[in-house]
């Protein structure tokens, strides 16, 4: 999995995907990261997807001012979050939402992992917290 933390930014996938939204001048690559999850429907989702939505989730919660946890793997997202100042529409905040009802549903490759592994609820609060931060406070 690349994974070294239940947090969104704990893992390969997840860094990836905030480097390559360095890149980035608006929010496309957080839709399509968010759609690539929404628009598999009931068919079988990979962890490398469900881990780039959750950090996309994370983008578009921080847009709104409800900050996860800050540490070295979030700083390239956190300073893009700061400088791009982007406001998400509230369909974008919606599909993320979605996005993350779909990963902790199955066939989901990375619920899987995470409740096979001894910190499966740490993993499951982390991403719960996450939904509860995307609502605008």
């Amino acid at each position: 999995m690349g994974a070294w933390s239940h947090e969104s930014f704990g893992n390969d996938d997840a860094c990836d995907f905030g480097s390559d939204l360095q890149d980035a001048d608006d929010l496309s690559m957080v839709e399509e990261a968010l759609d690539a999850v929404v628009e598999i429907g009931n068919d079988y989702l990979e962890a490398p997807e469900a881990s780039r939505a959750i950090a996309a989730a994370e983008v578009v919660a921080r847009l709104q001012g409800n900050w996860g946890s800050r540490d070295a793997y979030s700083e390239t997202v956190d300073a893009w979050v700061e400088n791009k100042k982007l406001v998400p529409d509230p369909m974008l905040v919606q599909k993320a939402d979605e996005a993350i009802e779909r990963i902790l549903a199955e066939p989901s490759e990375l619920l899987e992992l995470w409740l096979e592994s001894d910190n499966s609820d740490v993993w499951m609060k982390s991403v719960l917290d996450l939904r509860s931060r995307l609502s605008p406070q």
